[in-house]
């Protein structure tokens, strides 16, 4: 999974650790526990034992946003496929998006309200309880670190919470999730290029704040909102067509009352090399798939009188989808099989054509050439 190890489960969650994570905890470790041993004089190497608990505890913080966000969308129905910390935090990778924009407002403000809990809670054992000076100061960060991850994440861009409330709101204005994202996604990139320009002056001491960091983060914040507003302007593309809109071109359908030797001469041999065939009856509704290597099967002798009728296999082996439905939804639907192709039928069953992948991109292309000539 992209280079990530896998650690075991949370909640029936598959727990991933990105290898960048290990390099900012070793950072971590280093210079928290360095400031432990200048604040608190702790002999050997406690300090950096106690750098790597704090470090290890911050990390659980993240991890404890990001359940916040899953557990919200277990309850709405949607499969959370992983949580993954990685240099800049964490992240849930969700199934699906929800099914309304308030449902999807109460997913992304789940992680930053764990955070402020968490925020609290130290707060709280801080203020309240007597605790030795390196304890003391660890509670001190982990309470401070909460209320930043909080705050930093209500930024109202993608990829970060805030940018999902934004774009829950504008799909709830405009009816539109795709809408939403790109929208969110402007602003994250908006977010993203401030980042940049204060960490290059900030590292050129032009002001007394920002540094490489800001800057590596503002190129983390443009590079995803710009993905993601870049896939959201896809979908809505997407969603203006239908899966008849995207038909292949001499899709490979064939009369039932063909003998193999017409199937043969007409439709195979010198032809486009199509490995299956979707076969009607005479009023063009499916009735089954005839595979080409099935022809295998038949001596050649025998095909005269053989109907395809005779050697097509059940039309349940045969993934179909409605001709009205939009091609978003035929995406899903491709990307959820392992064939990359559909049939398209009207609703009485009459066969429309074949649809597949490279086609639809194929059709978006051209959609685009002719919108811009």
């Amino acid at each position: 999974m992209n280079g990530n190890i896998r650690v075991g489960s949370l909640f029936g969650i598959p727990f991933y650790i990105h290898p960048s994570w290990f390099l900012v905890l070793g950072l971590m470790t280093l210079s928290y526990g360095g400031s432990l041993a200048y604040q608190t004089g702790l002999p050997g190497v406690l300090p950096w034992l106690l750098g790597l608990f704090a470090s290890l505890l911050l990390f659980s913080s993240v991890l404890a946003h990001e359940l916040g966000h899953s557990f919200v969308a277990m309850a709405q129905g949607i499969q959370v496929k992983s949580i993954t910390l990685f240099i800049f935090g964490g992240l849930a990778s969700l199934e699906k998006e929800s099914q309304t924009p308030e449902q999807a407002l109460l997913v992304a403000i789940a992680g930053p309200l764990v955070s402020v809990l968490l925020f609290v809670l130290f707060t709280i054992i801080g203020v309240n309880f007597e605790l030795p000076l390196a304890l003391s100061l660890i509670v001190s960060l982990l309470a401070m670190v909460n209320f930043i991850l909080a705050v930093f994440n209500m930024i109202p861009g993608l990829p970060l919470d805030g940018g999902n409330v934004l774009k829950a709101i504008v799909w709830k204005i405009t009816g539109n999730p795709q809408k939403g994202v790109i929208f969110a996604g402007m602003v994250g990139q908006f977010f993203g290029w401030t980042a940049i320009i204060v960490g290059i002056l900030g590292t050129l001491n032009v002001i007394g704040f920002g540094n490489f960091w800001t800057m590596f983060i503002g190129w983390f914040l443009l590079q995803n909102a710009g993905t993601a507003a870049q896939s959201a302007r896809i979908e809505d593309k997407l969603n203006h067509y239908t899966a008849a809109d995207a038909i292949l071109p001499e899709s490979p359908v064939i009369p039932d009352n063909l003998t193999l030797r017409e199937f043969a001469n007409e439709y195979v041999i010198g032809k486009q090399q199509w490995r299956k065939f979707l076969v009607t009856n005479e009023n063009g509704i499916l009735i089954g798939v005839l595979n080409v290597d099935d022809l295998k099967s038949i001596a050649t002798s025998s095909w005269n009188e053989t109907l395809v009728s005779d050697l097509m296999k059940s039309k349940n082996e045969v993934k179909t989808v409605i001709d009205t439905l939009s091609l978003l939804e035929v995406v899903k639907l491709i990307e959820q099989q392992p064939e990359q192709e559909l049939t398209v039928v009207k609703e009485d069953g009459f066969v429309v054509g074949l649809i597949e992948k490279q086609g639809i991109v194929r059709f978006l292309q051209s959609q685009m050439t002719n919108a811009n000539a």
